[in-house]
């Protein structure tokens, strides 16, 4: 059983302060704050924050080269796009959605980052 595309929205959704978002026509993101830390596009792969630079989101690329491509427009700023089904774990990719997640809640300003819950 492969994660699907419902699954990874409902995981994103599940984030303290998360919420979803339709900027383009037919392409769901998921946001915290005013920032989006998933795209979740129509459901066959994931962007999201792979590191803090190229060099570092790059490290995903050459582990699976298959599956992960660097993205359009973003890419320079360590974002990837993940495909669903592939060769990255389902696990992992959950793991990467919750850094991607937690760099850009981090990039928030305080007063605009969701409450910490325990």
């Amino acid at each position: 059983m492969r994660l699907t595309a419902e699954e990874l929205l409902e995981h994103c959704l599940g984030k303290p302060g998360a919420w979803q978002d339709e900027p383009w026509e037919g392409d769901i993101v998921a946001k915290v704050g005013d920032k989006i830390f998933a795209f979740l596009g129509g459901g066959e792969s994931v962007g999201i924050k792979c590191g803090n630079n190229r060099e570092e989101a790059d490290e995903l690329v050459k582990t699976y080269p298959e599956d992960v491509t660097k993205s359009a427009y973003i890419g320079r700023s360590g974002w990837n796009s993940v495909r669903l089904g592939g060769a990255v774990p389902d696990d992992e990719i959950l793991e990467l959605v919750d850094t991607s997640y937690q760099t850009i809640v981090a990039k928030l300003p305080k007063s605009r980052r969701p409450p910490v819950t325990t």
